[in-house]
């Protein structure tokens, strides 16, 4: 079932949860929704979060050294769940953590925890055979990563197996801000767009209100990940929660 962006372009911010602890996470990404988000994407901590530039690396980092697990992402999750009942919810993980927990019950904790899809940054569309399995037996919708040097072949196979919307890859590289939206992307939607019916979100580089216009004129949504990060890092755990919302109002407003 598609992940619903009622307003457009949507607005889909990623935090790293435990950063700076659970509970300002919390509050942060309340404030988010309250704000305008859409939908939040909850990034489970990870030791080696490759995919990722030195802003959410940092965070990673200070999530896992305050003992931040994925069982601790599944509870935050059915606490927004249960606070904010519209919102979408997505959980963000490396594979590691699911792997250790297991396919299936992770799927099975995904569920009760009320997320509507999971996005694995390195599971690849041809591996993903349990794990879609598992899915549709939990009613969770997978996300997957579409990128500019993907060939069309690819692109179908994720358009095809997407449930949720399908991330679209703004430029090849890890993620971090940049001063415009890369030039790759509008192309790279209109590719996808050939394989699947599913909203489109563009992330990678989105970092303010302009970025966001400019992704509503080609895309469904505009992700928000390093520059909401790099926030929470600047401000500090006591005005984390007012600074993100304020900025969510601004991309809204903007």
């Amino acid at each position: 079932m598609p992940i619903d962006f009622l307003k457009k372009p949507g607005v889909v911010a990623y935090l790293t949860a435990g950063d700076p602890d659970l509970a300002t996470t919390r509050d942060i990404a309340l404030a988010a929704i309250d704000a305008g988000a859409d939908v939040i994407e909850l990034g489970v901590p990870f030791s080696d979060p490759l995919a990722d530039g030195p802003v959410i690396q940092r965070a990673s980092e200070r999530a896992v050294a305050r003992g931040t697990r994925l069982s601790d992402v599944l509870g935050l999750a059915k606490e927004l769940r249960a606070a904010r009942p519209e919102c979408g919810i997505v959980l963000f993980s490396y594979l590691n953590p699911v792997v250790k927990m297991g396919m299936r019950s992770f799927c099975a904790a995904a569920k009760a925890a009320g997320a509507d899809g999971v996005l694995l940054t390195d599971m690849i569309v041809e591996e993903a055979g349990e794990y879609l399995a598992e899915m549709s037996t939990n009613g969770l919708a997978p996300v997957f990563l579409a990128a500019p040097t993907s060939p069309d072949a690819r692109l179908k196979a994720i358009g095809e197996a997407s449930k949720g919307f399908v991330y679209a890859i703004s430029r090849v590289g890890i993620t971090g801000t940049q001063d415009k939206v890369a030039s790759d992307a509008p192309e790279l939607v209109a590719r996808l767009r050939k394989y699947t019916e599913l909203p489109i979100a563009v992330g990678f580089g989105i970092s303010n209100a302009a970025h966001v216009k400019a992704v509503g004129e080609f895309a469904d949504a505009a992700i928000i990940g390093s520059a909401l990060v790099a926030l929470i890092e600047k401000t500090g755990p006591a005005d984390a929660a007012k600074a993100v919302g304020e900025f969510i109002r601004g991309l809204r407003e903007g």
